[in-house]
């Protein structure tokens, strides 16, 4: 009996799942440090989360969004084994020969709090199916014209959406957390603005170049 041949898998989605885990394992890493950006102040890991949401935003343009909130979910398995990886290296002793610095260091960006972890893995998910959702509905109102302007739209929106999950869930009750939830938002809205609308179109360019070769 003929086994059945393996289902092809288009390049652009074999890249872009590649790609996308990638992004969401560093983005915790870099959330570490926060960047300032002319007045504003911004937490370094929003580079990450952007990119994370144009891949997703270019699945959903090239592939559907059926493909484009599987590619959310699957992004949960990378996500929840990094966190695990941190807490199992965060515990283990560090070598005798480890420059103190170097180790205390690195002890402080593993050791994130169980409200911090929560936090991302909660606000990671609704925010990223909520961009997948609005980029997808204003593409089925206005068809494929206008890429720049859903692209851009379902970005802020979902931004908006993970800072006040994440900052709500990781700080509230620790310190006041108005003036932080503020900043975070106008940084993100801005960077949303200025950044997705040409990064998504430079995706979909190359995710269907991949797709012709």
């Amino acid at each position: 009996m003929d086994s059945q041949p393996a289902p092809a898998i288009p390049r652009s989605l074999f890249a872009f799942s590649i790609f996308y885990g990638g992004m969401v394992c560093i983005a915790g890493v870099l959330g570490n440090k926060q960047v300032a950006l002319g007045p504003l102040a911004v937490e370094a890991g929003i580079f990450a989360f952007l990119l994370l949401v144009v891949t997703s935003s270019a699945v959903a343009e090239l592939h559907g969004p059926t493909l484009a909130n599987r590619l959310v979910r699957i992004g949960f398995v990378p996500l929840i084994v990094s966190i695990l990886l941190s807490f199992v290296v965060h515990a283990l002793p560090a070598s005798p020969e480890m420059r103190p610095a170097n180790r205390d260091a690195i002890q402080l960006v593993l050791g994130g709090t169980w409200r911090i972890w929560l936090g991302g893995i909660i606000a990671y998910g609704i925010s990223q199916t909520l961009n997948v959702t609005i980029f997808s509905w204003l593409k089925g109102r206005e068809g494929s014209a206008l890429l720049w302007l859903r692209a851009g739209i379902a970005s802020v929106l979902s931004q908006i959406v993970d800072t006040l999950l994440f900052v709500s869930i990781a700080f509230l009750g620790v310190f006041p957390i108005g003036e932080l939830l503020l900043g975070q938002m106008i940084a993100k809205v801005v960077l949303s603005a200025v950044l997705v609308p040409p990064l998504i179109y430079l995706f979909v360019a190359l995710g269907r170049n991949l797709d012709r070769a």
